[in-house]
């Protein structure tokens, strides 16, 4: 859940990636901390807790410097103190990272039998050492980082700073997710788009396994066998404005208010209003001839996946299956011959969602994404892209995103009925008409809950 922003920019960059961090709060963090190179020098500030914390810290000593990394942490690997916070240090060398060394100990082990002194208890200086010992062997950042990833184990995303090329961001993608951005004259990393929004809207999501080489004049990109690749560049629709709590007093508030628009819109695009019909893309999956289903999912999506068993056997009379992603992917499953598995995830990154994705597809089931971002992992390798239409969820606790994923699998599940010859014309659009009404008393209810929000925030104001 941690969070990365790194920045080639045209004046100094540390409030910039101040602001891109607090686009990340939402993840949950208990230190943060930013690095910059300025007139040829690494540099870093910490601190523990809040990005006040940070600010403050900046405050009292400013970090100059046009290009910088920056990283919000949750402890995994030692305790939240400035030590552990990112980002970590080598000689040359600065580095940011999200997800888990797994080989970490061994590393560790060899680097300080080679001289190498660690000042944190966390895998991510493994990474920062690694490099730094092959830059100081002769070899250059390009190869030096290319060669540090092959002796990677485990999940990550890095956004690395060298001093000896001091406008260029060396950023890799194995598990976790990884986007870059463009710029006029300007480049941007984030660990998702959300980071990006007040820099830009132009954004390349890295495939899995990809490293790329940034600078001000654009990015090389490269798969896991070092072949240069291209990836495409997509405008995002997180814009800052999506990413903001408006006149609420926090993002939950403002999600849960939400929820009959973007409701709307996902019934909108499933669904013919005049004819009362459901309109599935027709490419992908065909309901019809599917043998069975299986519903996988992590954390709240799980809960969709759920319902949605008893819609699709009740509507459609497909035999289906669920379990949690972080289960499905470790069992020997027997999928069913011309089956379909729909994975469900509100990022569309889910590590253990896309593991059981590919698991699935690996036994030849038929793959469909029900997801909130279209150009996600998931999404790309899915057979059938269902998206949802919840826009930028902030909250931890999930709301829009989860009665949107419900609205499709509720569509899926009719569409589906139809298909097989389960449900009449009349019954589709009779679940149809009724499917259409739900914004209408959620509209009601949040504006009964508004005003009580609105009454208890005029008590918290009132004096004594």
């Amino acid at each position: 859940m941690c969070g990365i922003v790194g920045i080639i920019g045209k004046e100094a960059v540390s409030d910039a990636l101040v602001e891109g961090l607090a686009r990340l709060e939402y993840r949950g963090y208990d230190s943060a901390g930013i690095a910059t190179i300025a007139e040829g020098r690494l540099d870093r500030r910490r601190a523990v807790g809040k990005l006040s914390a940070l600010r403050s810290v900046l405050h009292d000593s400013p970090l100059p410097g046009v290009v910088g990394i920056g990283h919000t942490r949750w402890a995994t690997h030692g305790a939240p103190t400035t030590a552990n916070a990112h980002p970590h240090a080598g000689e040359r060398v600065a580095v940011v990272h999200n997800g888990i060394i797994e080989n970490f100990a061994d590393l560790r082990a060899d680097l300080s039998a080679h001289g190498m002194n660690f000042e944190s208890e966390t895998d991510t200086e493994t990474v920062a050492k690694l490099i730094a010992q092959k830059l100081g062997a002769g070899q250059p950042p390009r190869e030096a980082f290319a060669a540090s990833l092959g002796q990677l184990e485990g999940a990550f995303a890095l956004a690395v700073l060298i001093e000896d090329e001091p406008e260029t961001l060396y950023v890799a993608r194995r598990g976790s997710p990884l986007a870059i951005g463009r710029g006029q004259g300007e480049m941007f990393v984030g660990s998702d788009a959300y980071a990006l929004a007040p820099f830009t809207n132009k954004v390349t999501y890295l495939a899995d396994g990809d490293w790329a080489i940034v600078t001000r004049q654009g990015m090389e990109v490269f798969d896991s066998a070092g072949a240069p690749v291209k990836r495409d560049e997509k405008l995002s629709d997180a814009s800052a404005a999506l990413v903001d709590k408006g006149e609420h007093r926090h993002f939950m508030a403002k999600e849960i208010h939400e929820q009959p628009e973007v409701i709307s819109h996902t019934l909108a695009a499933y669904i013919d209003p005049v004819a009362r019909q459901v309109r599935l893309p027709d490419e992908g999956i065909d309901f019809s001839a599917i043998s069975a289903i299986t519903l996988s999912a992590c954390g709240t999506a799980y809960y969709a996946a759920q319902t949605a068993k008893y819609w699709f056997e009740t509507f459609a009379q497909l035999p289906v299956e669920h379990d949690i992603a972080s289960e499905l992917r470790y069992r020997d499953v027997p999928y069913r011959e011309g089956g379909a598995a729909l994975l469900i995830s509100q990022s569309g990154e889910t590590a253990d969602t896309l593991a059981a994705l590919r698991d699935a597809k690996e036994a030849g089931q038929k793959i469909g994404a029900i997801v909130n971002v279209p150009e996600s992992t998931i999404a790309r390798e899915a057979d059938a892209l269902y998206p949802t239409y919840a826009g930028p969820e902030i909250g931890v606790a999930s709301t829009k995103a989860f009665t949107c994923q419900l609205a499709t699998l509720a569509c899926l599940a009719i569409g589906a009925g139809r298909a097989r010859g389960v449900l009449s014309a009349e019954e589709e659009q009779a679940l149809v008409t009724a499917l259409l009404e739900v914004p209408r008393p959620i509209t009601a209810d949040h504006y009964a809950a508004r005003s009580k929000e609105e009454k208890a925030a005029e008590l918290e104001r009132a004096p004594d």
